[in-house]
C-alpha cells in the first residue's frame, strides 16, 4: 500500500483554483443529493482508458496478486470453491493505487476530485485505500451477480459520508452486468429485518420489492464515471456478452469523516488529497 499524502502539481492546483466555479454546480450537487449518484459523461480520455487497458490486460493474463477470486465471494453464480470449474476467474484487482501509476494518476485527478469535492462540498478529501480501491471485472460465463446492498455496511467510518467513483472502461449495460440503482434509497431509513445476515436487502420483503421496482439500470460508456453515495442501494446482474466488463473503482470521503480505528476501514493508511 501507498502510504504518503500526496500533492496535487502547481498546474493541477492552477486547475482546480480555476475550476473553483465547478465546485459550487448547483444542478448537479441537487441531483446526487436527491438520487443518490451522478453520472458524469466521458470524464476520463481514452489515452488514459487506453493506459489502464495494457495495465490491466498484463495483470490479468496471468492474474497478478492480490486478486480477489469469483469463488471467494460466494455470491450467486459464483463457483463454490478455486478448484470448482471457473473457480480462479478473477473478480477484482486489488490495491489498483499502489498497483500503477496510471491509476493513482486517475484517483487524484483533478476531474475526479473537482467533483467529489463538490459533491461532498469539502476541500479536503481523502482517498481509501481500503475499500474498492480495484479494477472490478466480470467475466462471462462465471461472472457472479451481486445481490441489493448498501456499501457502508462493511465500512466503518464516523459519518455514512463517502463517494465512491466508478469509472467504465468500456460499454456497460443490463446484458453484460451494469450496476442497477434504487433513486433516492440513499435518504431512507432501514429496518434491520430488512436485510438478510450478510446485510444484503431482502427481496422477499413487501416494502423492499416496492423499493427495487423503482430501480434503474445504469448504463455507462467507456470514460463515463458513476458517482454514488455509500448508502445507494445498488445490484448487477450477470454478464451475458462473449466479453469482459471492466471498471476501475475508488471511494473517497472528507478529511474530517474519520475511518473508525480497529476496523477494515482502518487497516491501511488512506491517501489524503490536498487541494490547495
Amino acid at each position: 500500500m501507498v502510504n504518503q499524502p500526496i500533492s496535487l502539481s502547481e498546474k493541477s492546483q492552477s486547475q482546480n483554483s480555476a475550476g473553483r466555479a465547478a465546485w459550487l454546480d448547483k444542478k448537479d450537487l441537487s441531483a446526487f443529493q436527491r438520487d443518490g449518484y451522478l453520472v458524469v459523461r466521458d470524464l476520463c480520455k481514452e489515452n488514459v482508458r487506453n493506459e489502464m487497458l495494457k495495465v490491466v490486460e498484463e495483470s490479468l493474463y496471468p492474474a497478478l496478486a492480490p486478486v480477489e477470486y469469483e469463488a471467494e465471494v460466494h455470491y450467486p453464480g459464483s463457483p463454490p470453491s478455486r478448484t470448482s470449474p471457473g473457480g480462479d476467474t478473477p473478480r477484482r484487482l486489488l490495491n489498483a493505487f499502489a498497483r500503477d501509476e496510471v491509476f493513482r494518476r486517475w484517483a487524484q485527478s483533478p476531474e475526479v476530485i473537482r467533483h467529489v469535492g463538490n459533491l461532498l462540498q469539502s476541500d479536503e478529501l481523502q482517498v481509501s485505500q481500503n475499500h474498492h480501491n480495484c479494477v472490478m471485472t466480470k467475466f462471462p460465463g462465471y461472472g457472479s451477480e451481486t445481490g441489493w446492498h448498501q456499501d457502508i455496511r462493511y465500512w466503518s467510518f464516523d459519518r455514512p459520508e463517502l463517494i465512491t467513483a466508478w469509472l467504465a472502461l468500456g460499454h456497460e449495460d443490463r446484458r453484460n452486468g451494469s450496476l442497477i440503482v434504487i433513486p433516492g434509497s440513499h435518504r431512507n431509513s432501514y429496518d434491520r429485518g430488512q436485510f438478510d445476515a450478510a446485510l444484503f436487502f431482502r427481496t422477499d420483503v413487501k416494502k423492499n420489492q416496492q423499493l427495487t421496482s423503482t430501480a434503474k439500470v445504469v448504463e455507462l460508456n467507456a470514460g463515463d464515471v458513476l458517482f454514488f453515495h455509500c448508502r445507494l442501494l445498488h445490484s448487477a446482474g450477470r454478464n451475458q456478452t462473449d466479453l469482459v466488463k471492466l471498471a476501475v473503482v475508488f471511494t473517497y470521503y472528507a478529511h474530517d469523516n474519520q475511518p473508525i480505528s480497529g476496523t477494515r476501514s482502518a487497516e491501511h493508511p488512506d491517501i489524503k488529497l490536498r487541494t490547495e
